[in-house]
């Protein structure tokens, strides 16, 4: 192998993507398969460690892996239009923004649960029974029983 390669643990290091998800970029086909040492061990140039880095921010930007195939089409095509890349960015941040929504959501809900909990030592928990109902509606407001102490 050329001194100008890396084996897959340095490609690693480097790139900042672990060995295992360097094969799985493989296998996916987001990364060309590996020049290979005459012992079989893989081996990464340059180029392979800038897309790795690449498949890497991409990822840590929550693009799915077939938005980083469109991605690298386009960033290895010179003569790409912008507006394509521009297109595949606001669909991302139009997704991330759902999530953001439905994490919200979640959030609120966990918060009105947890404001109807008494958490003191007695076995009603509006949480448990929310969970054991499964479905999705806000629970009721719980009201304080004549002679209880306040919750």
């Amino acid at each position: 192998m050329s001194a100008e390669t890396v084996t897959i643990g340095e490609a690693a290091r480097r790139s900042g993507v672990s060995a295992k998800m360097i094969r799985w970029y493989e296998e996916t086909g987001l990364l060309p398969p590996a020049l290979r040492s005459d012992s079989g061990y893989r081996h990464y140039s340059e180029a392979d460690l800038h897309t790795l880095r690449f498949v890497r921010r991409a990822r840590d930007l929550g693009f799915s892996v077939e938005a980083i195939a469109e991605l690298l089409a386009l960033w290895h095509d010179r003569a790409r239009p912008s507006a394509s890349v521009k297109a595949i960015a606001q669909d991302q941040v139009a997704d991330l923004r759902r999530r953001i929504a439905e994490l919200e959501g979640m959030a609120r809900t966990l918060e009105r649960l947890a404001e109807a909990c008494c958490g003191d030592s007695r076995p009603d928990c509006p949480i448990l029974d929310d969970l054991a109902a499964g479905d999705a509606a806000p629970p009721p407001r719980r009201r304080r029983r004549p002679g209880l102490p306040g919750r």
